[in-house]
């Protein structure tokens, strides 16, 4: 997670674009493997997504679809925001 504040271009093992604006941090800890999927609001702000641990080499369809419903509802929230604004 520090990496994701501190370093300007992370190294493909730690970080790879998914599909539609999101992209999977892979994590190791205690000797497992764990992917967080996330998106860049306004080239800035990272916006954390659904977590799980990875098991296999492929990333489940089942949550990368997750994450985009999870993407489209920020936005339909954000925008719902800025209207009462």
């Amino acid at each position: 997670m520090d990496m994701l504040k501190t370093v300007r271009r992370l190294n493909s093992k730690f970080v790879k674009p998914i599909r539609e604006g999101i992209y999977e941090l892979r994590i190791e800890w205690e000797g497992d493997i764990y992917r967080v999927f996330f998106i860049f609001d306004e080239g800035n702000i990272i916006v954390l997504f659904n977590g799980f641990q990875k098991k296999t080499r492929k990333t489940p369809t089942s949550e990368i679809e997750k994450a985009i419903t999870i993407k489209r509802e920020y936005y339909e929230y954000k925008r719902e925001q800025n209207q009462k604004l």
